[in-house]
């Protein structure tokens, strides 16, 4: 690919700002919801919606491209917005029935064109089973082009790693970079895990915490060296409900399966739906910063674990208006919805219902 080209799509992808803000003391917040679906995904759902759409003008391809996307909220409402329109495309979105919020579901059951939402009677790792299931069916791999938008497919996450550079750069001319903890919200891991490649690349972060809510296999993992998945249970910070997070493979092979090099750069937390809950609502009266679910796992984080002479930055991952009832229970007060939200609440929903079971699945791509 040449370097134009791809600088050209760089670029286009990075056309929308993520900011740091003070929150206090020495933490600060990346605000990573300032794209087109206001979450922290949009970076890495365009950039491949983009990628996909050069090579397939370029082959001059004229098999229809199918993406699947499994979602716990917001990676259907990024990749679904990134892909929508795009010519020689079809996006399928898997996402669990009433396990996502009001408005993440608008953001993808609303569109039409070339968009399909897929609600499933399950979880999150349901959907994602399914996703990875198809992918080794050969039959339906001869039947249609199959690829994915999760942080399975590289693609997708990696472009997530130019915002910790980003971040960086913003904190270094603050005078404040030189011993930068990162604190990621984590669900599937893709996010923290383009950190640590970032990290890997060179970028001087000094550590990272991974912050979970309940679903909280990674944590266990970094106490006992163990990993066992489990079925994901529902909480309030419903995108992080995953109970088997499929970039856990990437960063024990990152760092050749050691647990002690892990443990060494990544440490863990995990808190429940009441402690996520005092987190918003501290942090907005004491500060007047509004955390969303997500966000403020990342922050209590920070508050809990940050050690003497550092400075923590914690992700920002979602507009706490896409939490809107959540959110403004726990606050007791109106959180304003951005326009961009406000107009995805218009349409008219459109859903496939599907059950948990691959077969099921299967016979209705077949059938496309």
């Amino acid at each position: 690919m040449p370097a134009d080209d791809l600088k050209r799509i760089v670029y286009d992808t990075l056309s929308f700002d993520c900011p740091v803000q003070k929150v206090k003391d020495n933490i600060y917040s990346l605000e990573l919801f300032h794209g087109p679906t206001l979450a922290f995904k949009d970076v890495g759902a365009r950039f491949m919606a983009r990628l996909l759409q050069y090579f397939i003008k370029k082959e001059g391809q004229s098999d229809l491209v199918n993406v699947l996307v499994a979602t716990s909220g917001d990676t259907g409402s990024a990749v679904a917005n990134g892909f929508l329109g795009v010519d020689g495309i079809h996006v399928y979105v898997l996402y669990p029935k009433g396990k996502v919020s009001p408005i993440q579901e608008c953001q993808f059951t609303t569109l039409g064109q070339n968009i399909t939402a897929v609600e499933v009677d399950g979880v999150f790792d349901d959907c994602q089973a399914l996703v990875k299931t198809a992918f080794m069916d050969a039959e339906l791999n001869q039947h249609m082009k199959l690829t994915s938008a999760n942080s399975i497919n590289v693609a997708r996450f990696l472009p997530q790693s130019f915002y910790y550079f980003y971040a960086y750069a913003q904190m270094k001319r603050l005078g404040l970079a030189d011993n930068l903890v990162v604190c990621v919200p984590s669900g599937n891991f893709g996010n923290i895990c383009s950190g640590l490649f970032g990290k890997r690349m060179g970028l001087p972060i000094k550590r990272f915490i991974a912050a979970n809510n309940a679903n909280d296999i990674f944590y266990n993992y970094l106490q006992t060296g163990e990993y066992n998945p489990r079925p994901s249970v529902q909480t309030i910070a419903n995108a992080m409900d995953v109970g088997d997070p499929s970039n856990f493979a990437r960063i024990y092979d990152l760092y050749h399966k050691d647990h002690a090099a892990i443990t060494a750069d990544i440490s863990g937390c995990t808190y429940t739906d009441e402690q996520i809950a005092e987190s918003i609502r501290s942090a907005y009266q004491q500060t007047g910063y509004l955390c969303d679910p997500h966000g403020a796992v990342g922050y209590r984080a920070l508050c809990e674990g940050l050690k003497e002479g550092e400075v923590g930055v914690f992700l920002e991952t979602a507009h706490p208006a896409k939490f809107l009832s959540t959110v403004e229970g726990i606050i007791a007060e109106k959180v304003q919805i951005p326009a961009k939200l406000a107009a995805f609440m218009e349409g008219k929903k459109q859903s496939v219902a599907m059950s948990k079971h691959f077969a099921d699945f299967k016979a209705f791509l077949m059938s496309r």
